[in-house]
């Protein structure tokens, strides 16, 4: 594994002497955070104590004595001559963007990850009752199941946008379909523009891939505006965007904003990749239901849209799919065929299930969502006034300011109080967003208030605990 160097590791660790803890403490629990999250990858040799300290603006005993407890705490090995290079304890299973095992006590704040609806159980029996039609045939078939692919159009049909099943490539979940879609419209080299901040999965697809992101600063900005003008100054491929409740911000686009930025991306010449993930997650009581982004391109190959079942059903029915123009769809098609042959059929027969039940779903998964974030809310509101956001629209967390850059040394410093989080550099390149925090309202009521009591204690570790509690009036939410 190479190295990394330690103009890189300084800033992405940020500045050390920030929170109450001495900088060397600070230095190592921002390296534990970055293995932990797949940012500093197992085996990646750390850069030599002298460079890293001058770097920092710190002594080089502070760099020593950081080494030195991650190797004590297993987190590093050494060896005289070669070196100090990260690795995973024995027995954790970090370093991906992906839920561990459940652990009785702990809350997991760092992924939105809802449990399935009711009646999915009822749904999984039904299909396999199906199943046995399908067990007299040879069970291949890259195009996906015809019921699912019909059901799958019809539901972007009932959206305002005309789809055939043809132009459905069934995946394994909205990941693989991202994957596809890059692999599909850029080449190793090229570049794809990003929304900065963003879902970090989607990075990683896209350095797996080889293709070199560009991180366009979205927030506060014109999406329409700021995404075209990039594609312009660097001959962007392709550009991957969330126009439903974007991860992280919760932003959504209007149908004006979602037409002026895919035809002035069109004519750069550039691809726009839409992820619906979060599309059914809209959480508005009123007000007008946006067509797909597909509705306004001005060509169908002007686009290529991904979605899939893990936030609106459940995430361990890894089922996705693309919807693109006839000619990417074809050879998406074949693409899959190369690498997976077929998707498994029970998670089809499912799938389709869930979307003839998807109504009902959609109404219990937004009734349970609305509550849960107006409760996380009023709860944030309470124990930490200090901290500000924009109470979404939709989707399925809140993008929180802390007011200090302090997101790293809290994540660090959760786990010692049973709380996983999501450092908020973690959406984006560099050390940006060391002062944000995403907060999923994925959990029961009670187990957001317990989460944000914990929030509170480690706040109160971090920068103290002169923050003054606020109470706001019952059923007002400050924003």
């Amino acid at each position: 594994m190479d190295g990394i160097g330690a103009t890189q590791l300084a800033e992405l660790c940020g500045d050390v002497h920030t929170g109450r803890d001495p900088a060397y403490r600070t230095l190592t629990d921002a390296i534990r955070v970055l293995v932990s999250d797949g940012r500093l990858p197992a085996g990646t040799r750390l850069p030599a104590e002298r460079a890293l300290a001058e770097r920092l603006r710190v002594s080089r005993v502070t760099v020593t004595r950081a080494y030195r407890d991650l190797r004590e705490d297993g987190w590093a090995d050494a060896r005289q001559g070669a070196g100090t290079w990260v690795r995973l304890p024995g027995g954790r299973v970090d370093g991906v963007w992906a839920p561990g095992p459940r652990r009785s006590g702990v809350i997991d704040l760092a992924h939105g990850a809802p449990a399935a609806p009711d009646v999915l159980s009822t749904l999984v029996r039904r299909a396999a009752d199906r199943l046995d039609a399908e067990l007299t045939g040879h069970g291949y078939g890259p195009e996906g199941l015809l019921a699912l692919r019909e059901r799958i159009a019809a539901r972007y049909t009932a959206r305002g946008v005309p789809t055939e099943p043809d132009a459905i490539v069934v995946t394994g979940g909205a990941l693989h379909a991202i994957h596809l879609a890059v692999a599909e419209l850029a080449l190793a080299g090229d570049r794809v523009l990003v929304e900065h901040p963003t879902y970090p999965s989607a990075v990683d697809v896209l350095a797996d891939a080889g293709v070199q992101a560009v991180p366009v600063a979205v927030e506060g900005a014109d999406v329409e505006t700021v995404l075209p003008r990039a594609a312009r100054q660097t001959a962007a491929r392709a550009a991957y965007v969330m126009t439903d409740f974007q991860n992280p911000t919760g932003v959504l686009l209007d149908d004006d904003a979602r037409a002026r930025l895919l035809h002035r991306l069109a004519r750069q010449g550039t691809v726009t990749i839409v992820d619906e993930t979060f599309a059914e997650l809209d959480l508005r009581s009123s007000g007008p239901a946006f067509l797909p982004c597909a509705a306004h391109a001005p060509r169908e190959a002007d686009v290529v849209t991904v979605g899939g079942l893990s936030k609106i059903a459940w995430g361990g029915l890894r089922l996705g799919w693309v919807r693109a123009g006839s000619e990417h769809a074809a050879r998406i098609r074949r693409r899959l065929a190369r690498s997976q042959i077929a998707p498994p059929v029970m998670e089809q027969l499912i799938a389709v299930e869930v979307l003839d039940a998807i109504d009902g779903i959609r109404a219990e998964r937004v009734a349970a969502l609305r509550a849960r974030r107006d409760h996380l809310v009023r709860e944030l509101r309470r124990e930490l006034p200090d901290w500000t956001f924009t109470v979404p629209d939709g989707g399925l967390m809140l993008w929180c300011d802390l007011g200090a850059e302090v997101s790293t040394a809290l994540t660090a410093h959760a786990a010692r109080h049973g709380l996983v989080l999501a450092p908020g550099p973690r959406f984006g390149a560099g050390h940006a967003f060391t002062d944000r925090l995403r907060l999923p309202f994925t959990h029961p009521e009670p187990v957001l208030t317990e989460a944000v009591r914990r929030l509170r204690r480690v706040s109160d570790e971090v920068v103290g605990g002169a923050v003054t509690r606020a109470t706001p009036p019952v059923g007002e939410l400050v924003v």
